[in-house]
C-alpha cells in the first residue's frame, strides 16, 4: 500500500514525469494507492482542473479520513520532534500513513525523514 503526498499527486497528473509514470505502474500492479484527506484537500485547493482530480481519483483506492487514530498517531509525531510548527501538516500526512501501514510516496522527502524512527516508510 502507498500513500500519497500532495505534490505527488500534483506531478502525476503531468504525463511524461516520474511520478505519473509510477502511479501508472502501481496501479496496473494492482497496488493499493491511499490518500489522506488532508491531501485531498490541499489538492483541491488548486489549481487544478476537473478534469485531473475525475483522472486522479480513479487512481486512488480510498481517500483515508483523520479521525482518532491518525490524530493519535500525529500527536505523538509532534511531540516527539519538540513540537515545531510547521510541520503540522507534515506529522498528520505521516501519521496517517503510518496507521494505515503504508510507504509514502514524496517529492519532499527531506520534511518526512525526522518520522522514519518512529516507523514511518517512504518510497
Amino acid at each position: 500500500m502507498i500513500c500519497l503526498d500532495t505534490n505527488y499527486l500534483i506531478r502525476g497528473v503531468v504525463l511524461g514525469t516520474p511520478e505519473s509514470a509510477k502511479l501508472i505502474r502501481w496501479y496496473k500492479s494492482g497496488e493499493k494507492l491511499i490518500v489522506p484527506m488532508l491531501v485531498w484537500f490541499e489538492l483541491l485547493c488548486g489549481p487544478v482542473t476537473e478534469n485531473q482530480v475525475l483522472i486522479l481519483r480513479s487512481f486512488i483506492t480510498e481517500i483515508v479520513p483523520f479521525g482518532e487514530k491518525q490524530a493519535v498517531e500525529s500527536a505523538h509525531l509532534f511531540n516527539a520532534i519538540q513540537r515545531k510548527r510547521q510541520h503540522r501538516i507534515d506529522v498528520m500526512i505521516a501519521g496517517t500513513a503510518i496507521i494505515a501501514d503504508a510507504k509514502l510516496a514524496t517529492n519532499n522527502r527531506k520534511d518526512f525523514e525526522p518520522f522514519i524512527q518512529f516507523g514511518l516508510k517512504i518510497v
